[in-house]
């Protein structure tokens, strides 16, 4: 909410987000700071995630990478996909891990950063203790 994430379109297969370039959320060379960037890929591929795994599991990011590659213009768009073969392991076990791809892209379609984001889901609940 502070960062101004827009949710554009939500399916099982794909998450779309948004991110306006305003003040709040700009660096010192007037484009979207690194962290935001981060904010806005992380949004995505955990909502692609969290809207997949298990109602018993609980989502919880394990790795992400990032390279930042050209400077940002404009306003930022990241979308996640998953495959069909991601969603049924999600669906099949009550832990595991993946890795979900994300594009990000700036306002003339040039891809900023080249990110990678590893989620992880576990049971919600811990066993009981002996």
């Amino acid at each position: 909410g502070t960062a101004g994430v827009q949710f554009v379109s939500l399916t099982p297969e794909r998450v779309e987000v948004r991110l306006a370039n305003e003040h709040r959320v700009r660096n010192h060379i007037g484009s979207v700071h690194a962290s935001a960037m981060n904010l806005l890929a992380e949004t995505a591929t955990g909502m692609a995630v969290g809207m997949n795994v298990r109602d018993d599991c609980l989502p919880l990011a394990k790795e992400l990478s990032m390279a930042f590659k050209k400077r940002a213009t404009g306003a930022l768009k990241a979308v996640a996909t998953l495959t069909a073969e991601q969603r049924a392991a999600m669906q099949a076990s009550d832990k595991g891990e993946v890795q979900v791809k994300v594009t990000v892209t700036d306002e003339t379609g040039v891809e900023p950063v080249e990110c990678a984001f590893t989620w992880a889901w576990v049971p919600s609940s811990r066993p009981a203790k002996n």
